[in-house]
């Protein structure tokens, strides 16, 4: 029997319910991620309240970061635990690796958000008990953590007791970021304790308090308060219950940071009096309150990301339904919408992986669900990116450019670039492998303008763009510009010494990908020039004079048209993915093909060998084309298509999407179906090991890409709304909202046909590209599809 079961769900919990079918202590990293709860603010991993050997107890709270010591990159800190909870039941602790196990499952209600645990014990000496663990991270008050469990001896009395507290001796791997702040009890039932970070000096605050109730009603339990080193807790007494009564004990907590933008709290002091205030309002004593701060959150849930974004999949395979809605959940959780001077991680708040930094993967893989679904928070994740142009311009600087070279890492607005130095280790050498993403993958630059070009094309959010946008593609575009080196044997300008999109290559000279790309920022940079020219002088001038953007744009127009660009070949059409990729040795690579786990091809090789090999990580000439999809025509893209997919090994979260919606393109339906169907079981899978480090952001805002953009079909190309979709064979229907340019649309695809609905119009037809053709959409039109 396998431990996950994607089918629980029935009735109105139909492929809304992710269940782990029993207990096993190996794989306790594969659930502590994909049921992780989280409200943008803050995340916590999913493991037990009880403890167990091998598991991580992560809590983090978005944009807090801390760096350990000089010789480390920051990072996000592992906060205290506050799901510290040890019960015992007739004098012996609860633990489901002690005694038998007669009945398990644990779920994540993924449109409630509430993570849910039931079992049914053994104790070694023969009693039995029920136990049912509910808890969930609100999304209508940040700042809440609650947690109910119920407990009802089967076999006869009992007698329940437990510990309880605030754990502050956590730590990232052995890294200790807290110094101690301070604890205290209030009126014998609030606990509090108070820390900061060392080096950034950010104040934490947690209160908890207990309610205990039989059958219901209030019931009182005596404890012997405690407070240790980064540790407060309480010792409960015994309470008795007959056999069949059901002791409950809620545990509601609260955090607040010296970060919060929602509280007037700067000092430590001024938070701690907040937090108990606050805790003493949603938690009185003797109140049963889960219910009531649940159903808040439910409804929060349920009108901020279900009713704002919902996606109906007919399928043969219910799975499809639950992969979209997982990801969708996922992408609530971990986006830190409620600050602009936050992203989001590549980890998302599921785990120390990556150490909480934000990537590419924001702007190309999760920012497309958030603009066409959500676009408020997608504007604040960009403006995210202009509060860090001072780390960005410092890069720059330092690496002897001009402009805004953005880190390739990201943490807090201030640090710049905090991609660590080193890596695991080379199977050839011994030794550690250099991280050279840090330095050398600066195609992040483009990415960062592209989505800021794309947002405004699909919101046209004008505000934006004055207050932001124009000001990171100009100043993008000069350090491009900055960064070209003049080749006389080619009489073009370079750029050398990079990494693109693919990984397995280092150190190569003109990548297809970053020259095309930087090309594409200098040229929307003129278009912009000249656009406010003619309609905004006064902010132009003001960048004029914030940029030097007249000496800027002279060398724009100089070396525009001579920046070298690798173009497809005479005979086969092939676009070289760097200067030597097409010399490079094939071999059969089959064998990493179709391996269970990525990454096997460093089994056989070191990262020097690989270099040396017509093999790519992931997307790269293929993802060129997939973001600018006017580049070049369908014969150009079926050869790339086909030259390129067969050496791409997928060994990064962020490929299988992307190749899903080119094989899309292809007509190839059974090819994107199959990528689509791998991309979802990354996470949400079988596999056991593969989450351990926390969930993939990427590859969840792929996801969402695949349906909508994939085989729903939208698409923005030149500054116009397409809609071409192609459903795959296991699939009958497919729903989903989109926002254009302030209009709500609803595309409706069948085999047969799309009916595409507006609501609310508020102007006159809109513009769309149906399957090719131009149509005015007014109210609804209904299109058939060539199949």
């Amino acid at each position: 029997m396998g431990i996950m079961n994607y089918g629980s769900g029935a009735g109105a919990d139909e492929n809304w319910i992710v269940e782990e079918s029993r207990f096993d202590p190996r794989f306790l990293g594969k659930c502590e991620s994909i049921f992780a709860l989280g409200n943008g603010y803050m995340g916590q991993r999913a493991a037990a309240e009880e403890r167990y050997l091998g598991e991580t107890r992560n809590f983090f709270v978005a944009g807090t970061f801390n760096k350990f010591s000089e010789g480390e990159v920051t990072e996000l800190p592992n906060a205290a635990d506050l799901l510290w909870l040890d019960i015992r039941l007739n004098g012996r602790r609860f633990n489901l690796l002690d005694g038998k196990i007669l009945g398990y499952k644990r779920f994540l209600h993924i449109k409630n958000a509430e993570l849910v645990r039931e079992a049914r014990w053994e104790a070694p000496s023969g009693e039995t008990f029920a136990l049912r663990f509910r808890r969930f991270v609100s999304l209508a008050d940040r700042h809440v953590v609650a947690m109910r469990v119920e407990i009802t001896p089967l076999s006869g009395s009992a007698r329940i007791a437990e510990d309880s507290g605030i754990n502050g001796r956590m730590t990232n791997s052995g890294s200790q970021h807290f110094a101690e702040g301070g604890a205290r009890f209030y009126d014998g039932r609030v606990m509090q304790l108070a820390q900061k970070t060392m080096q950034s000096e950010i104040a934490f605050v947690y209160s908890s308090a207990h309610n205990f109730f039989i059958d219901e009603k209030p019931c009182s339990a005596s404890g012997r308060i405690c407070m240790d080193r980064r540790q407060i807790f309480f010792e409960f007494g015994e309470i008795e219950i007959g056999k069949g009564q059901t002791l409950v004990i809620e545990k509601i907590s609260n955090v607040f940071t010296g970060r919060d933008n929602d509280i007037d709290a700067p000092d430590l002091d001024g938070l701690k009096l907040h937090s108990l205030e606050h805790l003493q309002k949603i938690a009185p004593r003797d109140e049963s309150v889960y219910s009531e701060l649940f159903e808040e959150h439910r409804k929060a849930w349920q009108k901020k990301v279900w009713d704002a974004a919902p996606i109906a999949v007919e399928s043969c395979d219910p799975y499809d339904q639950l992969a979209i809605r997982f990801a969708q959940y996922h992408l609530a959780a971990m986006t830190p919408a409620h600050d602009n001077r936050m992203g989001v991680a590549a980890k998302g708040l599921s785990g120390e992986g990556y150490k909480g930094h934000s990537f590419w993967d924001t702007e190309i893989f999760v920012l497309p669900y958030f603009i066409y679904t959500m676009p408020e928070v997608a504007r604040s994740l960009l403006e995210y990116r202009y509060n860090t142009l001072p780390g960005a311009r410092r890069k720059a600087s330092e690496n002897g450019y001009e402009g805004t070279m953005f880190p390739w890492e990201s943490a807090w607005i201030d640090d710049g670039e905090v991609t660590p130095l080193w890596g695991a280790a080379d199977i050839v050498s011994g030794e550690p492998i250099k991280i050279w993403s840090g330095v050398i993958e600066q195609h992040i630059t483009s990415d960062i303008a592209y989505a800021v070009w794309q947002y405004f094309q699909i919101t046209r959010d004008a505000d934006f763009m004055e207050k932001c946008g124009y000001e990171i593609i100009f100043d993008t575009a000069k350090f491009w510009v900055s960064r070209l080196e003049y080749d006389a044997k080619k009489d073009a300008y370079c750029i050398n010494d990079v990494m693109g999109p693919d990984e397995y290559k280092e150190h190569i000279n003109n990548n297809a990908f970053t020259n095309y790309m930087a090309r594409w920022t200098i040229s929307k940079a003129i278009e912009y020039f000249e656009h406010l020219e003619k309609t905004d002088y006064a902010l132009l001038a003001d960048l004029r004079d914030k940029l030097d953007l007249d000496h800027a744009r002279t060398l724009w127009l100089e070396r525009i048209d001579k920046i070298f660009l690798p173009q497809p070949g005479s005979g086969d059409m092939v676009i070289a993915q760097d200067d030597t990729y097409l010399a490079k040795k094939s071999i059969d690579l089959a064998k990493y093909k179709n391996q269970e786990n990525v990454g096997s091809i460093y089994n056989d090789f070191n990262q020097e060998q690989i270099n040396s090999i017509q093999v790519s990580k992931q997307a790269d000439v293929i993802m060129l084309l997939h973001l600018l999809p006017d580049l070049f025509g369908e014969e150009v893209k079926r050869a790339n298509w086909a030259y390129y997919e067969p050496r791409t090994l997928h060994d990064s979260s962020l490929s299988l999407s992307t190749h899903a919606i080119f094989a899309k393109e292809m007509g190839n339906l059974h090819l994107a179906y199959e990528l689509f169907s791998r991309a979802a079981r990354i996470d949400l899978g079988p596999n056991m090991r593969t989450s351990d480090a926390g969930i993939h952001s990427a590859s969840i805002g792929g996801i969402w890409q695949c349906v909508a953009n994939g085989f729903g079909g939208v698409c923005m190309v030149a500054g116009e709304l397409h809609v071409s979709p192609r459903l795959p064979e296991a699939w009958s229907a497919l729903s989903f909202p989109i926002i254009w340019r302030g209009e709500k649309l609803t595309i409706d695809v069948h085999k047969d046909k799309v009916n595409i609905t507006r609501s609310g119009a508020t102007g006159g037809a809109i513009s769309i590209w149906v399957n090719g053709e131009k149509r005015n959409l007014a109210d609804k039109i209904s299109v058939e599809l060539r199949v």
